[in-house]
């Protein structure tokens, strides 16, 4: 006998689910199928349940019972339990008769939900160093958060979003020095030099590695962190799953599939499919990801992009940020193009924190360093007894190529280098050595100091992360003002006071016009005569933004050595 043949032979009306305090029951008989085979949970088969109308006394649920009529059509216990079990293991029969309870006694509220807090911290590296502690002195002046490294602590990276690198191998006078480093300040042209401490390759390059490892999670990356696509985990990282309004009683059904050629190039892409019913007071469907092992942090981001093939439907992004099953959900929905891929941007401030589409306003506010599930829906309802206004039933289709957390534009730079001038040239062809700065001509001598330095700069390049590379020439302690030349290639020599490089790296640190950009600086003052300003006169800051303006991406001087011509 079919469901609603049992439930017409009980003489029984068809309402929605009824509650009822003192017991619980199933008043109705109810048969479950189980040929229709569910892709994201594999081939596992669950036997038929049957409930028997005899035995409905019997059936008792802890000290609360539900007596749940037969609606328009019959509900498929087999695969609510088979969902539960999906995304949350084996379910607690007290834990479901409690969540479904709960789902029609939550109230709700009209205040607005509270706002997304963020933070900007700069880290600094290298800050006892003479440009480094003073590229900390400007920041706190500006008033923006510094922090200081000082040891490696996985702490020491959360909240951080920019970083000003000026760590460098210590170099000094093999006969010594004073305790406030007199000779050295005077300029390595003054004394003969040796390597203090650890070599340029562990400072300059295994150091750097060690560096960005544990800052490109915090600063991010130019081109976003991909979660799903063809060159992240389409594969299999992202687990998918079916969740639809079985869980409460409704009939709509949804699947995950791949599809080899569905991308607008040809290639695979992910599929979000199923057929959506308000039978059984049902009209929802969607796929989450099972909780992710590690929770994924994009506090560096600044929102979610989605590449989708639209149906001219309204859909839903939901985020969450506990492992717990039945939980609030932070949530945006968003329109698409019928016909047309398409690339959605939900920034994570416009996210709404949501409990089965009511908004909560004493939830926390969203947490984008603890993300541990993403869901799309599609569903009749929107928030607060709001209907989606392209509901329809049926089958649907959206095809989705990738997902991704992504930084919004103009991009500024995450991480400014302090390298050196002369990187490039001491395997240069025809260079003439006895023309050039003592940290060239000694560059193999002082452990290849210069070669090592390149080799972190290629590290910064190939990392992803937005960058800019200030390339000083000879550092010295003279106060900043004096006119500048930036240069691109590697070629220039003179000096520059280390006061002006702090200066610059703080205004790159916001100039979206520095993001990708290698460049040397020196002053226009000769080696051979001290700059002096008048302290009570001292000369006003220059806009480094005019500077910025004019270098150009992917010139690095490197060119010579490769005998490729430079960029323009």
């Amino acid at each position: 006998m079919s469901c609603s043949s049992c439930c017409a032979a009980a003489a029984v009306p068809s309402p929605p689910v009824v509650l009822a305090r003192p017991r619980v029951r199933f008043a109705a008989s109810c048969s479950t199928r189980t040929d229709q085979k569910v892709l994201f949970l594999g081939s596992r088969q669950f036997p038929r349940i049957t409930y028997n109308p005899s035995s409905r006394a019997s059936s008792r649920l802890s000290r609360r019972e539900v007596i749940a009529f037969a609606g328009q059509q019959s509900w498929d216990i087999g695969r609510f339990v088979r969902t539960l079990y999906f995304f949350n293991g084996p379910p607690n029969p007290l834990k479901i008769v409690e969540s479904i309870i709960s789902s029609f006694t939550s109230s709700a509220s009209s205040e607005a939900p509270k706002k997304m807090e963020t933070s900007d911290v700069v880290l600094v590296t290298g800050a006892t160093g003479g440009v480094g502690r003073r590229v900390v002195d400007i920041l706190r002046k500006k008033g923006i958060p510094v922090r200081v490294l000082a040891r490696n602590d996985d702490k020491l990276f959360k909240g951080v979003r920019k970083v000003v690198n000026a760590v460098s191998v210590i170099v000094g006078p093999k006969e010594g020095d004073t305790p406030d480093r007199q000779k050295y300040k005077q300029g390595i042209k003054f004394f003969e030099p040796e390597i203090k401490g650890p070599s340029p390759e562990m400072v300059e390059y295994i150091g750097m590695q060690n560096l960005i490892n544990a800052i490109k999670n915090s600063v991010g990356l130019s081109e976003g962190k991909l979660l799903f696509g063809l060159k992240g985990n389409l594969s299999g990282k992202i687990v998918w799953g079916a969740l639809d309004d079985v869980v409460m009683g409704g009939v709509s059904e949804s699947t995950f599939q791949i599809l080899p050629t569905g991308s607008e190039t040809g290639g695979p892409t992910g599929l979000f499919k199923g057929t959506v019913s308000t039978s059984n007071n049902g009209g929802f469907t969607s796929i989450r990801t099972k909780n992710f092992t590690v929770p994924e942090d994009l506090s560096a981001y600044d929102g979610i992009e989605l590449r989708v093939k639209g149906d001219g439907r309204r859909y839903k992004l939901i985020i969450r940020t506990s492992y717990e099953w039945d939980t609030i959900g932070y949530t945006e929905s968003f329109d698409t193009t019928k016909g047309e891929w398409q690339s959605v941007k939900i920034p994570f401030s416009s996210l709404k924190p949501v409990f089965r589409a009511r908004t909560m306003t004493d939830a926390p506010p969203f947490d984008a360093s603890s993300i541990t599930s993403l869901q799309l829906m599609f569903s009749k309802f929107e928030y607060d007894g709001k209907l989606n206004p392209t509901f329809t039933e049926g089958p649907f289709e959206l095809p989705f190529s990738s997902i991704k957390a992504y930084i919004n534009e103009p991009i500024t730079p995450r991480f400014v280098h302090v390298s050196s001038a002369g990187v490039t040239r001491p395997e240069r062809p025809g260079l003439d050595l006895s023309k050039q700065p003592p940290a060239v001509r000694l560059n193999k001598e002082l452990g290849s100091i210069l070669t090592y330095k390149l080799k972190g700069e290629d590290l910064i390049r190939e990392s992803g992360v937005p960058y800019t590379i200030v390339r000083p020439c000879a550092l010295t302690e003279e106060p900043a003002g004096a006119d500048l030349i930036f240069d691109q290639g590697d070629n220039i020599t003179g000096k520059i006071s280390r006061e002006e490089v702090a200066r610059i790296c703080v205004a790159a640190l916001a100039s979206p016009n520095a993001v990708g950009k290698t460049f040397e600086v020196k002053s226009t003052v000769p080696f051979s005569e001290p700059y002096v300003i008048d302290p009570s006169n001292s000369p006003p800051e220059k806009d480094y933004e005019v500077y910025f303006k004019e270098l150009k991406e992917g010139i690095t001087g490197k060119e010579a050595l490769e005998a490729t011509p430079a960029q323009v």
